[in-house]
């Protein structure tokens, strides 16, 4: 009977190590966007962060929620398989916004490693009557 607990014990043991060694992992090839200075009269910027699942399972992007309001991620919904690529879009708008610098995090869950990476946008709204002159 001892032989047969253990027997199973090590089955169990075997199987999760060889579901463990599947796992996704997300590669951004940059975190950081600066939009640079900009005036109040094109106060909605966009960019693109761009990543590869480097991991030998799919990816998966459970979640991406962004610091404020002002800020809008958009991103791939579809699990990316191993070695594709996705991305994620986000868009600031500065409309009703203090002129100035401002820094936004957008927080990103994963399934795979590591399953929480913050992305970052920055940049310096002018106000329009500055640009005129």
């Amino acid at each position: 009977m001892k032989k047969i607990i253990v027997m199973t014990m090590m089955l169990f043991a075997c199987i999760s190590y060889a579901a463990a060694q599947q796992q996704a992992e997300i590669k951004f090839d940059k975190v950081t966007h600066d939009f640079g200075t900009f005036s109040e009269e094109n106060s909605v910027q966009s960019c693109t962060f761009s990543f590869t699942n480097v991991g030998t399972a799919p990816l998966v992007i459970n979640q991406a929620i962004a610091s404020c309001g002002c800020t809008v991620p958009s991103y791939t919904k579809q699990p990316i398989a191993p070695g594709q690529k996705g991305e994620i879009k986000v868009t600031y708008n500065g409309k009703g916004k203090f002129p100035g610098h401002f820094k936004k995090t957008i927080t990103v869950r994963t399934n795979g490693t590591p399953e929480m990476t913050r992305l970052y946008i920055e940049g310096t709204m002018t106000e329009a009557s500055e640009q005129k002159q």
